[in-house]
């Protein structure tokens, strides 16, 4: 079948045909840096990063832009929340940003999120903002008005609203859009701001001391390292009106070419039903998130829904994923110490299991489905069960058949999901809890050995007490942890 995306320009399921073969340029909307991420942008980047993984399992070369965004964001009262942040906590703007910049990366980096090849900032990006704003002005799209601002004049561009559906004529004033006097229609947005005195975040320009507005740096960015037009661009649903729906009017207006031909976009996390955002002020930070609960269980509740729907955030979902992603761990974990133990004589004999291939297939034809990671984790437990039974079958088994079962687990939980890492003894504890765990059991071995049974299982009940699972098998003692 092959990959298939859900494409929100077109309302449908396409087969995916990037422009080159072989390779693939993807833009995603990142962060306003002016405070912590939350578990909204969680979501949004976590599934972002399974797009970007599968891809790259595919064999594609991508190169994934996502930007930072640290001037012209602005709020309802069109005050920037950079320079919100600023006064918040009365330190310089850049500052902020460069917090809260560090923060996301950190935030990022504990959720396995794979790095952005290219990480823009808005602020670096001022010329070429200014130099597409100077072209839509000299075709006609955009106007200046006497302050000093400029705006775009989405009566000029016929397919505006062709990516939210919504029509020029039915916006009407206050509809989620600045009413200005300056404005000639109340769905136009600025593409350029004036700064007054007292405004710190400011650039020369053509029409004076002033900075951009917040649509314009995403079409400048992706344009700049992705090609006037390219293949994905990503995001959070929520964005779809205004601002992706501006992205493609400055874009498309000022080169004549399509922006963008696959728009994956996500859906948003909500608590009691009401999306998660910092203005509503029902949000968890990452950062705290990271604090209850392991960086698996947070990726493995993203992507136990699917990309596109919205997910309800509870404690009771959450600690459900750790359960879940606990019981792929103790298999992988206690199939790996079984490999260690496991005689190196001998090759793979996969006749003790389904057809590994099988597993793959499977958990290839859900991702190929727009990417359905809740049924690509459906076959991954699939592959569990029957590696279960067969751990539990007293087999004896060879250690290229371990191997070769370890080898799918980390190819297909690890390198596309994100969800297996390499080394599992660290959600334990690391290289000194397995140091010390093998210390424990060879004591309580050598308890076992003298037939003195009550120390033995004195030993086995307080490491109960910590949640620390011991099981007696046939070529020797394995544990787990259970939350």
């Amino acid at each position: 079948m092959g990959l298939h995306i859900f494409n929100y320009l077109t309302r449908e399921k396409e087969p995916f045909e990037p422009l080159e073969e072989g390779r693939v340029g993807m833009y995603v909307c990142g962060p306003t840096v002016y405070d912590h991420a939350h578990l909204g942008h969680a979501k949004t980047y976590v599934a972002m990063d399974v797009v970007v993984r599968y891809l790259r399992y595919l064999g594609y070369k991508v190169r994934y832009v996502q930007n930072i965004t640290d001037v012209g964001h602005l709020l309802d009262t069109g005050e920037d929340r950079i320079l919100k942040g600023a006064r918040r906590e009365r330190v310089e703007p850049m500052e902020v940003v460069e917090t809260y910049t560090r923060s996301y990366f950190e935030d990022m980096d504990a959720l396995r999120v794979v790095r952005p090849n290219i990480s823009p900032r808005a602020s670096c990006h001022v010329p070429e903002q200014i130099e597409m704003i100077k072209t839509l002005l000299e075709k006609g799209y955009a106007y200046e008005t006497e302050a000093g601002d400029v705006y775009f004049s989405v009566e000029k561009f016929a397919e505006y609203g062709k990516l939210s559906g919504r029509k020029v004529e039915e916006l009407e004033p206050g509809a989620r859009v600045a009413v200005r006097e300056e404005k000639r229609h109340p769905a136009d947005f600025a593409l350029w701001k004036h700064a007054e005195p007292e405004h710190i975040l400011r650039w020369p320009s053509p029409w004076g001391w002033g900075y951009p507005g917040w649509h314009i740096e995403c079409s400048a960015m992706s344009t700049k390292y992705l090609g006037e037009t390219f293949d994905i661009h990503g995001g959070g649903l929520d964005n779809i009106f205004p601002h992706n729906e501006c992205e493609i009017a400055q874009a498309e207006a000022a080169t004549g070419k399509p922006f963008a031909r696959y728009w994956v976009l996500v859906g948003s996390l909500t608590v009691n039903g009401v999306k998660m955002s910092k203005s509503l002020g029902n949000f968890l930070t990452i950062k705290d998130a990271l604090r209850l609960y392991s960086p698996d269980a947070l990726r493995f509740f993203v992507l136990s829904s699917h990309y596109r729907s919205p997910v309800d955030f509870t404690r009771a979902a959450l600690l459900a994923a750790e359960r879940g992603i606990e019981r792929l761990h103790n298999t992988v974990r206690t199939l790996r110490m079984r490999m260690e133990q496991a005689p190196r004589a001998g090759t793979a004999d996969l006749s003790y299991i389904t057809d590994l291939d099988a597993h793959r297939r499977a958990f290839m034809a859900a991702m190929d489905d727009d990417f359905n990671t809740p049924k690509a984790i459906a076959a991954l437990f699939d592959l569990n069960r029957e590696v279960n039974a067969l751990l539990a079958s007293g087999r004896p088994v060879s250690r290229g058949t371990l191997a070769a079962i370890d080898s799918l687990y980390r190819e297909l939980g690890g390198q596309v999901l994100g969800i297996i890492p390499d080394d599992l003894t660290q959600g334990a504890g690391g290289e000194l809890v397995e140091g010390l765990m093998n210390i424990i059991l060879g004591i309580r071995e050598r308890y076992r050995e003298a037939r003195d049974w009550e120390q033995a299982d004195a030993l086995r009940r307080q490491l109960a007490e910590l949640g620390i699972v011991v099981e007696d098998r046939r070529e020797g003692p394995t544990w787990r942890v259970e939350r």
